[in-house]
């Protein structure tokens, strides 16, 4: 299967670049956590009549999470949300594992951007970067928590962080999230979570 580069030249025609060596090396760890190699511009996985329904799940998932991982604003955005967050968790001394997978009740594997383990005081909690927030991501990242939460702790919690630094977060995302048992923190408040994110 391949997208024939419609992902990556969408992000090139709406003035992403993707030039430097630091995202290229996070391009590189994003599509490769699903399966997918980059052949030229073109994404692409090899899939087999057996494996078909996963391979297809992981190769959308793929060019969901690079498109919401590198769409930036045409304006002159010096660094990606996601460099953003893992700035703030080290900042905060908030300990947490990037990149994370796990299989959910429906076999498909999901991808978080990070978990922070439980401790005696506070349960698991799960991250989810989200740069442009909108009623797509909020419905896939939706879907991937309710099919993973049925096999993690049962007092594990999900936050979504939230980018609105270029335009403001509509209610109906926000709401959205929170209909489906997940916490929605915009960056903007993200200090609000800081106590109960390093606890």
């Amino acid at each position: 299967m391949t997208d024939d580069g419609y992902i990556i030249n969408d992000l090139l025609n709406s003035g992403c670049k993707l030039d430097s060596y630091r995202r290229q090396e996070l391009l590189k760890i994003t599509i490769a956590g699903f399966g997918v190699h980059q052949n030229g511009d073109a994404l692409e996985i090899y899939a087999t009549s057996d494996n078909f329904a996963i391979k297809k799940h992981n190769f959308i998932q793929a060019m969901l999470a690079v498109n919401d991982m590198f769409f930036l604003s045409r304006s002159n955005t010096s660094s990606l949300f996601y460099e953003d967050v893992v700035l703030w968790l080290d900042v905060g001394d908030i300990r947490f594992t990037p990149k994370v997978k796990f299989t959910g009740k429906s076999g498909f594997d999901h991808h978080f951007d990070f978990v922070i383990p439980k401790s005696r005081s506070a349960p698991e909690r799960i991250l989810q970067a989200i740069n442009t927030p909108n009623r797509n991501m909020a419905e896939n990242f939706c879907f991937k928590w309710e099919d993973t939460k049925g096999v993690r702790l049962s007092n594990s919690k999900a936050y979504a962080i939230l980018n609105d630094q270029e335009k403001s977060v509509s209610s109906n995302v926000i709401d959205a999230f929170k209909q489906y048992d997940t916490k929605p923190v915009l960056w903007s408040t993200r200090e609000d979570v800081l106590i109960e994110l390093a606890a």
